[in-house]
């Protein structure tokens, strides 16, 4: 039940979007930031669908780990990617640069002062992505963990099942 009343009054079911309208300006601006990150971001939809469901595991969102991409399927992204994300590091199904975008995302989510200072972790990563990929991925993770934690901490979306 959500920590703010009865976000899907007014929404049928939909009490993410509910949600955003409560606050006009702020829901407004996230909504933008969040198309921005899965229309406009250059990182690979495989890379990028498995930091954000490592994401969705850390904040324990289960809106976020329900979401999929409608183009998931072109790309190669199938729900094996999603079943072993949670095994990230040992899964063989996963390619190099994905492991290294999954590291991030997880310690971006639970260490972020660890992986700052993890110079091992930025020569590994250099080897698979430039620095505007590296800015990309950063700046995706920082939508993922925030809205991640906002939607599980005011239990809102929890039953939702988003498609992009």
């Amino acid at each position: 039940m959500s920590r703010i009343g009865d976000a899907a009054r007014d929404f049928a079911d939909d009490d993410v979007t509910a949600f955003a309208v409560r606050s006009p300006d702020l829901g407004a601006a996230m909504a933008a930031f969040s198309q921005a990150v899965y229309t406009k971001g250059r990182l690979p939809l495989r890379v990028r669908e498995l930091a954000r469901v490592v994401i969705a595991n850390a904040n324990e969102c289960v809106v976020c780990q329900n979401t999929r991409d409608s183009d998931g399927e072109a790309a190669g992204v199938d729900e094996d990617l999603y079943r072993y994300s949670d095994q990230w590091r040992t899964w063989p199904g996963y390619s190099p640069a994905e492991r290294i975008a999954a590291e991030f995302a997880h310690r971006f989510a639970t260490d972020h002062i660890g992986l700052r200072e993890d110079d091992d972790f930025w020569a590994r990563a250099a080897e698979h992505f430039d620095a505007d990929l590296i800015t990309d991925l950063a700046l995706s993770c920082a939508m993922w963990v925030g809205m991640g934690r906002v939607l599980r901490t005011l239990d809102i979306g929890q039953s939702c099942k988003i498609t992009l």
